[in-house]
């Protein structure tokens, strides 16, 4: 009679859901695993050097200000191609021409005169001759030097040194991970990377605070860490 009982009521509630579909289940408990991460570190010495910098002109009228801002950066383009940059590596990043007003006495503004920023981004490979260069464009005419980056034409292989030391710390720390609990690791389930990018070292620098002399501003590119984290997640063996 139970059985029955128990065989009409599904009956029932097959009838009274029809309508709807039917969905089968299973579950089971997740697998346990050993998860870990590590990071891995290579220095490498920047090759490349960026370099910000342009001429900041004002004048009575914009005319006046375009003007001397066109000799001025005309002769900074001359320099750079005296030192060797080829004009693919030179890019004007920067054009503007602004109006200056006069706010004195609480009157209605009146324009004073226009002042014009032209400002070029040069990339240059030749590290050692970062600080001539720049002493040749402030006396060219630059008098705004907005910052020098140091960085790295090709960091693949400080990349891959980073990963495989990464790896190989990752899996030492899940074999003692296990050792400690007593099982044994089994088979790599999952693998991740972060990081993996060289940021720009910034030189931050003023033309108007350079005082000019017979020898060359010292410019030095150091070392750049570059850092890669991996996460790695390893099941347990039975």
């Amino acid at each position: 009679m139970i059985k029955y009982a128990l065989l009409a009521s599904a009956l029932c509630l097959t009838a009274c859901n029809s309508g709807a579909p039917t969905y089968i289940t299973s579950s089971s408990a997740p697998q346990a695993t050993v998860d870990v991460s590590a990071t891995g570190q290579a220095n490498v010495a920047p090759d490349r050097a960026i370099v910000s910098a342009g001429v900041v002109q004002q004048g009575k009228t914009a005319r006046e200000a375009m003007m001397g801002n066109a000799t001025l950066m005309t002769a900074v383009f001359d320099e750079l191609e005296s030192a060797g940059i080829p004009k693919s590596d030179i890019t004007t990043s920067q054009l503007s021409l602004q109006p200056q007003y006069d706010y004195r006495d609480r009157r209605k503004p009146e324009i004073k005169g226009y002042e014009v920023r032209n400002t070029v981004t040069v990339k240059s490979d030749d590290i050692e001759q970062i600080g001539p260069m720049l002493d040749a464009l402030v006396r060219a005419g630059v008098n705004n030097i907005n910052q020098v980056q140091f960085t790295v034409k090709d960091p693949k292989a400080a990349k891959d040194q980073a990963r495989e030391d990464a790896i190989r710390e990752a899996k030492s720390k899940a074999e003692s991970m296990a050792a400690a609990a007593g099982v044994k690791l089994g088979p790599l389930l999952s693998l991740s990377e972060a990081g993996g990018n060289l940021r720009p070292q910034p030189v931050m620098m003023r033309a108007a605070a350079m005082e000019m002399s017979s020898a060359s501003t010292p410019v030095s590119a150091g070392e750049q860490t570059l850092s890669v984290t991996v996460n790695m997640s390893y099941g347990i063996a039975e």
